[in-house]
């Protein structure tokens, strides 16, 4: 099994685990342990006892979270929104996740979905078809995993260009248009007017006092935050340096010492879950 693996490789004994967590990208009854609802991945995951496993085979504690929103909790207990009460974080990836802290507490709502669903937040309602079902969302119009998408169906680029789009990533995309091409120009500007739409609709649906940005496509940060910022400051309906768009500091690591952290100080955690 991948966590006996993970403990073998890394010299831990099971007598030395506070815990076991998963961050799970879906929506998560974190008092319960159970996964609510997945988009198209690992859906037999809402069938699963996660905790009774933990506890059969390592017989420790079990915490689980929509994943992205554990980042948020590790950005805001350990790493860029430290101190801060209103954060939201988003994640560009595959996907794009959101987490949100408002009034100093994890926001979760009534089934568990408010701040995880930014990515499924409609800019264009006669956009691209999402994987959700909807139309339009973030991120179908500026993923990874929509990113072959993107490029095959945008008249502006060239053929050549459109024809290859399978294998493109967004490493690539930054990378070219670094060294001036103009369809991969085209495809990451249009991507960050994405991103920049999507964070001033953030910045006016939760009064944030900071924006954290994480995923892969942070190796780019020197030219997606200088972008990002101009946006939203001519753009958002409040003074541009009141809200701060940051990196991640934790990076992949985030979620990691959200969870270690909520094992470690169990008062905290029921805080955090007395939202």
């Amino acid at each position: 099994m991948i966590i006996n693996n993970l403990l073998y490789n890394s010299g831990v004994q099971i007598t030395d685990l506070a815990g076991i967590s998963l961050a799970f990208p879906g929506i998560v009854d974190v008092k319960h342990y159970q996964v609510l609802a997945t988009n198209d991945k690992y859906d037999d995951a809402c069938d699963l006892n996660l905790r009774l496993w933990c506890e059969l085979n390592w017989g420790v504690p079990f915490y689980m979270d929509n994943d992205t929103r554990l980042a948020t909790i590790g950005e805001w207990e350990c790493g860029a929104a430290q101190g801060l009460n209103n954060v939201v974080m988003m994640t560009i990836g595959t996907g794009i996740g959101t987490g949100v802290v408002l009034d100093g507490r994890v926001l979760y709502g009534e089934h568990y979905q408010a701040g995880s669903l930014g990515g499924h937040f409609v800019i264009d309602y006669k956009g691209r078809k999402c994987s959700c079902g909807n139309v339009g969302c973030v991120e179908a119009l500026s993923s990874s995993f929509f990113l072959p998408y993107i490029i095959k169906e945008n008249p502006k680029l060239s053929a050549s260009f459109r024809e290859n789009a399978d294998n493109y990533d967004f490493e690539k995309i930054f990378n070219w248009a670094s060294h001036g091409d103009v369809d991969a120009l085209i495809v990451r500007n249009e991507c960050m007017d994405v991103w920049s739409a999507a964070i001033i609709t953030y910045i006016h649906a939760y009064d944030p006092q900071v924006i954290v940005l994480g995923g892969g496509v942070m190796k780019s940060k020197d030219v997606i935050l200088p972008y990002i910022r101009e946006r939203v400051g001519k753009l958002a309906w409040c003074p541009s340096s009141v809200v701060k768009i940051l990196a991640s500091e934790l990076g992949d690591n985030a979620a990691i010492l959200a969870s270690e952290y909520c094992f470690k100080n169990k008062k905290r955690r029921n805080e955090i879950l007395s939202a």
